[in-house]
């Protein structure tokens, strides 16, 4: 028993006469196996003479699970049971007599009911004859038999009958009972407890499958006490006591140490082995609810080079060289031919990663266009020339600043927006109208330079990285290399994707990754590098200011630990698994081994500025160019009011062109407005002065420019 113990099974199914199985489960309960977590099934052997054991045993076999036939309940079973009782207490006085007949009294009885049928029914009334063995002629052997020729149709007969016994049907199928229905017990206290029905499956005439097939009856078993007064289910099994270690095999070389890391003692040869998912295994064997022991053991060759890939490391745990698998071991379909995978203790996914490129180079002679679309540009190009214009419109008869020779009208339809920005022009507005325009303007100006600031300041701070280009169809047709880490599944997978073998290259080291991205395809070295998302996040904590993420990662299983396919431990350790990943344990790990980097953690192609377009300004140009527009709208209604009669004038005069009537009108707008030009006539005189002998002059002015006459004379004396 005792060797038993030290086994890894914990469920034991005895079948042996009840003298011997009373023995076993004396001993059982002595080494201490009728205790929680253990599972003992005894056969109907045992069952049926349950209640004719000893104290001691019953005592002993609480909590084991038995298998009984069904004995349906009849008239005439309880009349037999009550003759048998009697009979029991006539033979034998002083023994109570047991409460039923046991199974097999049972079948004896039933079994000679049909031997007398089958007598019955062939028919003999007669000794039955035999016939003498030729073979036993010369032989001195007293026990050898007769054949009897009565027998085989006896037997046949036998074989055919077919009644309601007291066990049940009886019915013989090659020579044999059919089976039936069974009650599941459970030994508790002094008592069996029926927990469940075993009986046949019914089975349609037409089906060629085999009719003794049986079943549950219901859904499920009732509440079954096992040993120990334990009602949760044994698993099964245990971890064997005087077991060996485990042997974890891990990768000698896992390209990152972040990961998976083994250093050797050059004096002592002792071997030293830590990361991330060492330490994720350590704490998860930690979990478990019983003790396993484990060594680990690097995947190597004697001169402690790498002994094959992750899949060779695989099918060595299937042929038992390791017991399990631990590191950075991605889940896949090869893999999982040779062992079972845990649940996943890594993320998942295969990244891209190329070099970081900017949209824009600070050093290019067009950069500080950059802020503003072009379109915005154009946009506010036209609004100076039209701003300009209008002003020209509103100021040239009433403003002498915007007079002058029609060369010089471009220079101001400019000068005047721009310099209204910076408030530095000199030229004086006099209308009202030109007032409201160039408020108007400079609000708009001011809204405009703020923001071109701004984006240009941006620039000049923060270079917005490119978008990547998600499309990797794009890399084969352009013949680009790319990489990834040796050891792994990753060249077929990109095989997979339509890469040709040739454009694939292989490297170890992080070092050799930063080389062949730096290089690029044209230099020996790779446009992108394909990579696990653990690898990725890893070499970019690093790296994050030379190179970024494109695209969105390849979905894969994840990361996880390998058993030998039927060990009883999968189960187990993934639930420790769910258990660290719930109270945040397998983070806490990830977070020691996998430091944070300064880097801006946020997807490249979403940090920076963006170009300014028309869409921005659009209601603001709307209504600076309704205003405009209305004041130099108004304008013109005022001045064809004024001067109807001249412009009629015009335009009924017949002997002259469509053309010369523009022109005239074009020079009736070119005229000096007398609201702002005030005329004065000078009038010589043929008197003298009285005391000189120049001419003398009268001023005559109208009524208008009264007002000015002393101002005309002060300047006149001078």
């Amino acid at each position: 028993m005792y060797k038993m113990k030290t086994m890894q099974t914990r469920v034991f199914v005895v079948h042996a006469p009840s003298s011997l199985a009373s023995r076993i489960f004396l001993k059982a309960k002595e080494a201490e196996m009728m205790s929680e977590g253990y599972a003992w099934i005894v056969t109907t052997g045992m069952m049926d003479l349950f209640y004719s054991l000893d104290s001691n045993v019953v005592q002993s076999m609480q909590g084991v699970l038995g298998v009984k036939p069904l004995i349906p309940i009849s008239s005439r079973l309880i009349s037999t049971s009550i003759r048998w009782r009697k009979k029991f207490a006539d033979d034998n006085p002083g023994i109570t007599p047991p409460a039923n007949i046991n199974l097999f009294g049972l079948w004896a009885y039933d079994t000679l009911w049909a031997l007398a049928m089958a007598a019955e029914k062939t028919g003999f009334r007669e000794q039955p004859s035999s016939l003498r063995n030729t073979s036993s002629l010369n032989s001195t052997n007293m026990f050898i038999t007769e054949t009897s020729l009565t027998g085989p149709k006896l037997l046949a007969a036998m074989l055919e009958t077919k009644f309601e016994g007291l066990a049940g049907d009886f019915h013989l199928v090659n020579g044999q009972l059919q089976p039936s229905s069974f009650h599941i017990l459970n030994v508790n206290g002094k008592d069996l407890t029926q927990v469940g029905m075993w009986t046949p499956l019914l089975q349609s005439s037409s089906s060629q499958t085999n009719t003794n097939k049986t079943g549950f009856s219901g859904e499920k078993l009732e509440k079954i006490i096992w040993p120990g007064e334990s009602t949760n289910v044994p698993k099964g099994w245990e971890v064997a006591v005087s077991g060996k270690k485990l042997k974890v095999g891990v990768p000698s070389e896992a390209g990152f140490p972040e990961f998976v890391k083994v250093e050797r003692d050059p004096q002592t040869n002792n071997t030293k082995i830590s990361g991330l998912y060492i330490d994720l295994f350590d704490a998860v064997m930690a979990e478990l609810p019983y003790s396993v022991r484990y060594e680990y053991a690097p995947f190597e060759r004697s001169d402690g080079s790498s002994a094959g890939s992750y899949d060779d490391l695989s099918y060595q745990v299937s042929i038992g060289n390791y017991d399990v698998a631990v590191g950075d071991i991605t889940i896949t379909t090869t893999r999982s031919e040779y062992v079972v995978f845990t649940l996943p203790v890594g993320d998942a996914g295969i990244t891209r990663t190329q070099k970081i490129q900017y949209d824009d180079n600070p050093n290019d002679k067009w950069f500080f266009l950059k802020p503003l679309k072009m379109e915005l540009w154009l946009t506010v190009l036209g609004l100076f020339i039209f701003t300009g214009v209008c002003l020209w419109i509103l100021e040239h008869r009433c403003n002498k600043a915007f007079r002058g020779s029609p060369s010089g009208y471009l220079g101001l339809f400019f000068y005047i927006p721009f310099m209204s920005i910076v408030f530095a022009h000199r030229e004086k507005i006099v209308t009202n109208l030109a007032r409201v325009v160039v408020v108007v303007w400079i609000f708009v100006m001011l809204v405009l330079t703020s923001t071109y600031t701004a984006s240009l300041s941006a620039r000049l701070t923060t270079f917005k990285l490119q978008q990547g280009d998600t499309d990797v169809n794009r890399l084969i047709r352009n013949g680009d290399y790319v990489g990834c880490r040796e050891g792994t599944y990753l060249a077929e997978f990109l095989k997979r994707l339509g890469f040709h073998e040739s454009k694939i290259r292989i490297y170890k080291h992080p070092e050799e990754f930063d080389d062949a991205l730096s290089k690029g395809s044209e230099n020996g070295g790779v446009t992108a590098l394909f990579s696990g998302s653990p690898y990725a996040d890893v070499f970019l904590s690093k790296y994050c200011n030379k190179y970024m993420k494109v695209g969105s990662p390849y979905l894969t299983e994840g990361i996880a630990f390998g058993f030998p396919k039927g060990s009883p431990l999968v189960g187990d350790v993934s639930t420790a698994i769910t258990k660290l990943t719930d109270n945040h344990k397998i983070s806490e790990i990830r977070a020691h081994w996998i430091q944070q980097s300064g880097c801006n953690k946020d997807d490249p192609s979403n940090v920076g500025w963006t170009n300014i377009g028309l869409r921005s300004f659009k209601v603001l140009f709307i209504v600076t160019g309704a205003v405009t527009g209305t004041c130099v709208l108004v304008f013109l209604v005022s001045f064809f009011y004024n001067n109807w009669n001249k412009v009629i004038g015009i335009y009924r005069d017949r002997n002259i062109t469509t053309w010369t009537k523009v022109c005239k009108i074009c020079e009736l707008f070119d005229d000096e407005d007398p609201k702002y030009f005030p005329k004065f006539e000078l009038v010589c005189k043929t008197a003298l002065c009285q005391n000189c002998e120049l001419p003398r002059y009268e001023l005559q002015a109208d009524r208008a420019n009264a007002r000015r006459l002393p101002i005309l004379l002060r300047r006149l004396g001078d």
